[in-house]
């Protein structure tokens, strides 16, 4: 069934969330010092594209605080508000549901990114 909903996905939004994920990854490693943010956007990318079977579990300790305060400064609020816009529309109709949440779940990963792991069911 995840592999029929990563289908769906990637076609009706995962490849512009993946996309947008892609591009502030490049971004970021523009710069020497940004080449470990620039890496865990590719990463998250992945995880955009086809997120159906994919936990992501949230942690780390204070130096995931600061990169995820930094974050927050210089891309995170953006990656969080498309997937928030996108969920909403998925969440119109009762059949989007399960792709709104998906979209729900990739906000928060952009509020969040570092010190989280992403576990395969």
């Amino acid at each position: 069934m995840s592999t029929l909903g990563n289908i769906i996905w990637f076609i009706f939004g995962g490849i512009l969330q993946g996309l947008s994920w892609f591009l502030v990854g490049l971004v970021w490693c523009i710069t020497i010092i940004g080449i470990p943010v620039g890496l865990q956007c590719f990463k998250f990318a992945k995880v955009s594209f086809f997120p159906f079977g994919k936990e992501i579990v949230f942690g780390g300790g204070a130096g995931s605080l600061l990169l995820n305060i930094l974050w927050l400064l210089f891309g995170g609020l953006e990656l969080a508000l498309v997937s928030v816009v996108n969920g909403l529309i998925f969440c119109v109709t009762i059949v989007g549901i399960p792709f709104g949440l998906q979209c729900f779940k990739l906000a928060k990963l952009a509020l969040m990114p570092f010190g989280t792991s992403i576990i395969h069911k």
